[in-house]
């Protein structure tokens, strides 16, 4: 059984396409996961259809301790850690970032722009969070992404989500969790 006190996100690579196949495994056995999806219409015979499908596929993220998640990985063939190139370690996610990307991945608006690239900084914009909307409390860093205002949320190292556009008055500027100016 697991240990909720040591429980962290963890960022799972699964091989063979078989993201949602480890998802619904994951759910029989009470372990918290999470797949970032979206929807696309495809052309189904003679029919348009809108389907929910993962944004990256063979990616996954868990919650669960260290041993609980060695102890399903022993007995799935599919599943693998994705590993920290700084520290050759499993790559856990911390919670506040994780929370912040499922809140803006979690909406499947269509005007999300996800950025995926193995070695993904945000070093430019400010940081800020959102004072209203479907987004309030977000944190993020404020970017002009395809000709508009965003807040990109990254998961440090390989992947981020950019919100659909975002007034500037909706955000305040934050340094190191404190409210700087929230004023533009």
């Amino acid at each position: 059984m697991m240990d909720r006190s040591t429980a962290e996100w963890y960022a799972i690579r699964v091989t063979y396409s078989q993201e949602l196949k480890l998802k619904q495994y994951l759910d029989t056995l009470g372990v918290e996961s999470f797949i970032p999806m979206r929807y696309v219409d495809k052309t189904v015979g003679e029919k348009n259809v809108r389907l929910l499908v993962p944004v990256i596929h063979n990616l996954l993220f868990v919650h669960s301790s260290r041993q609980h998640l060695d102890e399903i990985k022993s007995q799935v063939s599919y599943m693998r850690y994705m590993i920290d190139r700084a520290t050759s370690r499993p790559m856990v996610i911390p919670l506040r970032q994780m929370e912040h990307f499922m809140a803006i991945a979690n909406t499947f608006d269509e005007q999300l722009h996800y950025i995926e690239s193995p070695d993904f900084r945000l070093q430019r914009g400010d940081r800020v969070r959102i004072k209203d909307g479907p987004f309030k409390g977000v944190e993020g860093i404020y970017l002009r992404i395809r000709g508009d205002r965003r807040v990109v949320v990254s998961i440090d190292g390989f992947l981020a989500v950019a919100t659909a556009f975002i007034h500037p008055t909706l955000l305040e500027k934050v340094e190191e969790g404190k409210i700087v100016n929230s004023e533009w």
